[in-house]
């Protein structure tokens, strides 16, 4: 009985990852097998084959998708560096009657739409802005870095910095003052404390950060197309062009495939890179037990010779 109610229970979020997940992306396998019929045709499916993996495996692809992977990282890790102290603080250091405050300014973000975000720092990029206007002003010259890799950076920072920041500010807040206190008492200091005590306990929510960070990064199309132009083209941009302008479907969805298997394969060498690097601290930490030796018996005194019969 509990396990029917179990199954019920489960129902909705496997539907939802059914229909909302799993057949979209078979539909966009199903398209990468066929072809673009003509001009205003999107796509075909009479004839499967592997030619539009095989246009994708081309030098401009291979350029884009390193492009993509230097923000990607890049952008993960910075929000990793700008996130982690600041979630530490919130979730360590603030007044527990702020913290709600806190949370509520972080998702501040949110409420305005993603696109609307994004252009408003192309604004203020832009070589004819006030900030290039301030830096003229103290003679540095014109700001001359929007259409480029980094201003493309830049943007995805701001745009998922809150993403790596409730997450970790959750991993932090669960590790409790108690157990930093016993620390403490048992004579460690704070880096000591954080590195051997907070940082285990929220390892899980750094990950969490980690991946909600990278993976959508990786697919971003909207920044790169504001803030890039050519020099900060990404693959998620050539996928929305085969889509959207071009109309190829098929190539299109082959992008699309290739993208999943490009991030999945990076998350697992990322993830198997921490893993080994994890593997001296956990052998240094890892407590081992003697063994309880065996009780000693001790053998009864010999009867004394002409002893009573």
């Amino acid at each position: 009985m509990r396990k029917k109610a179990g199954i019920a229970l489960a129902f909705p979020a496997w539907a939802w990852l059914l229909f909302f997940f799993v057949i979209p992306v078979g539909y966009v396998v199903w398209f990468s097998f066929g072809y673009k019929p003509g001009i205003f045709g999107t796509h075909a499916n009479d004839v499967l084959s592997f030619d539009r993996y095989v246009e994708v495996l081309t030098p401009t692809f291979f350029a884009t998708f390193q492009n993509t992977l230097w923000i990607g990282i890049l952008g993960t890790l910075a929000c990793l560096a700008i996130g982690a102290p600041v979630a530490y603080w919130m979730a360590v250091k603030a007044p527990p009657s702020k913290r709600g405050l806190l949370v509520a300014l972080v998702m501040v973000p949110f409420w305005t739409n993603f696109l609307v975000r994004t252009i408003g720092w192309q604004i203020i990029l832009a070589p004819n802005g006030w900030v290039s206007g301030v830096m003229q002003t103290l003679g540095l010259g014109p700001l001359d870095i929007l259409y480029t890799r980094q201003a493309v950076l830049l943007g995805v920072i701001y745009n998922y910095l809150p993403l790596m920041i409730l997450p970790l500010f959750v991993a932090f807040d669960r590790v409790g003052p108690a157990l930093r206190e016993a620390s403490k008492d048992l004579g460690a200091g704070r880096w000591s404390t954080f590195l051997r005590v907070t940082l285990p306990i929220s390892r899980p929510g750094v990950l969490a950060g980690v991946l909600l960070v990278f993976i959508p990064l990786m697919g971003d199309y909207i920044t790169a197309t504001i803030l890039g132009g050519a020099k900060g083209n990404m693959i998620g941009q050539m996928v929305a062009t085969q889509f959207q302008t071009a109309q190829n479907w098929a190539l299109g969805s082959a992008m699309a495939i290739m993208l999943i298997l490009i991030v999945l394969l990076t998350t697992a060498v990322g993830l198997g890179l921490v893993w080994l690097v994890g593997v001296p601290m956990r052998l240094r930490n890892r407590v081992v037990l003697d063994p309880v030796p065996a009780p000693v018996t001790l053998a009864a005194p010999a009867s004394p010779a002409g002893g009573a019969a």
